[in-house]
């Protein structure tokens, strides 16, 4: 039996175009040479001792040149006499495993003969204290016995929780470094409380650990990055709070404001922590009740990203998907990091799976309830990090062609 009807099929879906959005695009074109700067005048050198053993903590999310940086910073620590390796820093990500965790690493182009260093992906950790209410915060053994550690990571908003500070150096101090253990057991208060956990535990991993100090990268709407700081240890909670006020403000957005169909070319870890950013299109958590997300009606995702290595996490935000995602699923990767982290699992269930694009916006319109499909509002996106380009149907047109400021056609 077929899933339509074929007067459902064969409807007339709008004219689509594309249109390019204009951000702000202030961005360090060397990289390198400007990381090196940072360290030179932020005195970092004095941080670290020849001899000494020095872990990098590099996490799980898409970062613009990571490799290069951490190539960079690889050889800055041997420069000072220093003997460095590379640790993951990514929580459950990549099924909680040694495996999985180099895998992503290589992902971004990371690995030992590339970056000239050692990566120890051992999955055991040491506990280091515990919270006020009791929960044990874990950090990665290796890293524990280093030294020294620096961390790298970009600051950012967080998908399922608003704080002070949220995706950034502390997050990646506590739920990072603490590894699939860590990740899990700080999960147990609720990511809803991220906003007072992680301060509190990254407290305590600077004050009791061999945290040296931490490089914070900011990025721009098109992802590039557009700033590099190295913050000493015993300032980086503060400084951090207000670096995610620039990064909060610098994020892409769709701005269309009513959408009936949303169609997601690809989702996934390396684009989100929960494969679509709810920044970037509301529907889950407090992120939703932004007035500033778009309305949307129905959303397609079509495929998972290379980069996200199977992991499907997010997948249940989508109304739609298809079989090629279906096909794409590492279903032990994506729910290790599921049950880890304690999500609402809804977000994980799997969506209504359609045969292909053509199928799912046949349904989607459906579902939607246009009483014209010619007259659909209909986005299409390459994912939630990449907005510098999209298509919009026929009768967006109007409401794009009066933001010239913001809107040219392609």
């Amino acid at each position: 039996m077929p899933i339509l009807l074929e007067q459902d099929r064969s409807i007339t879906l709008p004219a689509m175009k594309r249109v390019r959005q204009q951000f702000e695009s202030r961005s360090i074109p060397d990289i390198s040479t400007a990381l090196l700067q940072e360290l030179e005048e932020k005195g970092m050198n004095d941080r670290i001792a020849t001899g000494d053993r020095v872990a990098i903590a590099v996490g799980s999310r898409g970062i613009n040149k990571i490799d290069e940086m951490v190539k960079t910073l690889v050889q800055w620590v041997k420069e000072q006499g220093a003997n460095p390796f590379i640790v993951p820093a990514m929580g459950s990500h990549g099924g909680g495993t040694a495996d999985g965790c180099r895998e992503i690493l290589a992902g971004y182009g990371i690995t030992e003969e590339k970056a000239g260093a050692p990566i120890k992906a051992d999955e055991t950790v040491v506990q280091v204290g515990a919270l006020k209410s009791g929960i044990a915060v874990y950090m990665d053994q290796d890293a524990y016995e280093a030294d020294k550690t620096i961390l790298i990571n970009r600051i950012k908003p967080h998908t399922e929780f608003n704080g002070p500070v949220e995706s950034g150096l502390c997050k990646l101090a506590t739920i990072g470094l603490g590894r699939h253990t860590g990740c899990t057991s700080l999960h147990k208060g609720g990511t809803i409380h991220f906003d007072e956990i992680i301060p509190e535990a990254a407290d305590l991993i600077f004050k009791h650990t061999n945290i040296a100090f931490g490089i914070a990268l900011l990025e721009n709407a098109y992802d590039e990055t557009m700033m590099i700081e190295a913050i000493p240890t015993e300032q980086i909670y503060q400084r951090e709070r207000e670096l995610f006020i620039t990064a909060k403000a610098s994020m892409p957005s769709i701005g269309i404001s009513d959408i009936d169909v949303l169609v997601v070319e690809e989702i996934g870890k390396d684009i989100s922590g929960i494969g679509m950013d709810p920044n970037i299109i509301g529907r889950f958590g407090p992120k939703a009740e932004d007035p500033d997300i778009p309305q949307i009606g129905v959303i397609i995702a079509l495929a998972l990203s290379k980069g996200s290595h199977g992991n499907a996490c997010g997948i249940g935000i989508a109304d739609l998907t298809t079989r090629h995602l279906l096909d794409q699923m590492d279903f032990e990767a994506t729910y290790a990091n599921t049950i880890a982290c304690g999500c609402d699992y809804e977000t994980e269930y799997i969506p209504l799976v359609m045969a292909d694009e053509e199928e799912a916006l046949a349904v989607a319109v459906k579902m939607q309830g246009c009483p014209d499909p010619a007259k659909c509002r209909i986005v299409r996106i390459k994912n939630t990090a990449d907005l510098s380009e999209m298509e919009v149907s026929e009768p967006i047109w109007e409401e794009i062609a009066k933001q010239p400021e913001r809107f040219s056609w392609v």
